[in-house]
């Protein structure tokens, strides 16, 4: 599912005193299978960005190819983009509502003209891909879970409809380091199971850093930098730029080679500092026998 934005402009409450660019002539490509992050501050136009991929939100100008459909085109269904491109907002889990966990989940796809046996088997593939057993969780209120727990079945409501791509805003916000972990690892995890495009929204320059193919970086409405993380990372100066930030590993890793320790600084995950701090302690071994 190859997602094609060209000259993406948007404008708020254009015409009137207040008029807002949020939206610059953005260019992006995402192929199929792809796991993309937007990074930006406050206000550079990631949330804007993300809504106009499943047509919440109108262009004032630009293109929005979705499989080779123009989804800015007036003549086309939404509904059935909305079908194919699902999203996620912030704190989503503020969005459930049933009396179960099952219920919750069943809702989506119970819009879809599906068999009963098919919304049940997606709701426990659903449940499964996200980390909650099926038959331990489904006649639980969504409201007695942890804030972890919540989020949780609040992505697999949406990971139930079975979408091509999938776009989390901000999925690990609000929770504690544990949470954050298990959501990263449950999203990498169900893009494997469902083969699908992921687009993740992210302050977290550490989350990005590890399990994205590739960052577009953003600010004021445009996109200033895109590539793989090494890319994106090696250039310290343009990211401070901006107002963000390289993940904290790569400070410590640049301060490391600046006490001469004879170390790669180009390192932007914990677990590559890891293997490269091990091939340096294995080295002194060698060299002390």
């Amino acid at each position: 599912m190859s997602i094609i934005i060209k000259n993406l402009t948007h404008i708020y409450m254009k015409g009137t005193p207040f008029e807002r660019k949020a939206l610059d002539r953005v260019d992006i490509e995402i192929d199929s299978g792809e796991f993309v992050a937007i990074i930006g501050h406050t206000g550079s136009g990631k949330s804007t960005l993300i809504q106009h991929i499943n047509g919440l939100l109108k262009p004032d100008s630009g293109t929005i190819l979705i499989n080779g459909v123009n989804i800015a085109d007036k003549s086309v269904k939404l509904s059935n983009i909305r079908k194919k491109v699902g999203l996620v907002f912030q704190y989503p889990e503020y969005q459930l509502f049933e009396e179960t966990i099952e219920k919750d989940i069943a809702f989506g796809p119970g819009k879809l003209k599906i068999s009963q046996d098919e919304i049940k088997n997606r709701v426990i593939k659903a449940m499964e891909s996200v980390g909650l057993d099926y038959e331990f969780y489904k006649d639980k209120s969504p409201f007695e879970l942890s804030g972890g727990q919540k989020r949780r079945v609040a992505i697999a409501g949406v990971i139930a409809m079975e979408p091509e791509v999938l776009i989390l805003d901000e999925p690990t916000a609000g929770l504690d380091p544990k949470g954050r972990d298990e959501i990263l690892k449950q999203i990498k995890h169900f893009q494997e199971i469902y083969n699908m495009t992921i687009i993740l929204v992210s302050h977290s320059m550490d989350d990005v850093s590890r399990i994205a193919d590739k960052i577009f970086v953003m600010e004021k409405g445009k996109i200033v930098m895109n590539g793989t993380p090494r890319e994106v990372f090696s250039n310290v100066n343009k990211i401070e730029k901006v107002g963000l930030s390289a993940p904290q590993i790569a400070y410590l890793m640049k301060k490391l080679k600046e006490k001469g320790v004879e170390i790669d600084e180009n390192i932007y995950t914990v677990k590559e500092a890891a293997i490269e701090i091990q091939k340096l302690y294995s080295k002194k071994l060698m060299g002390g026998s």
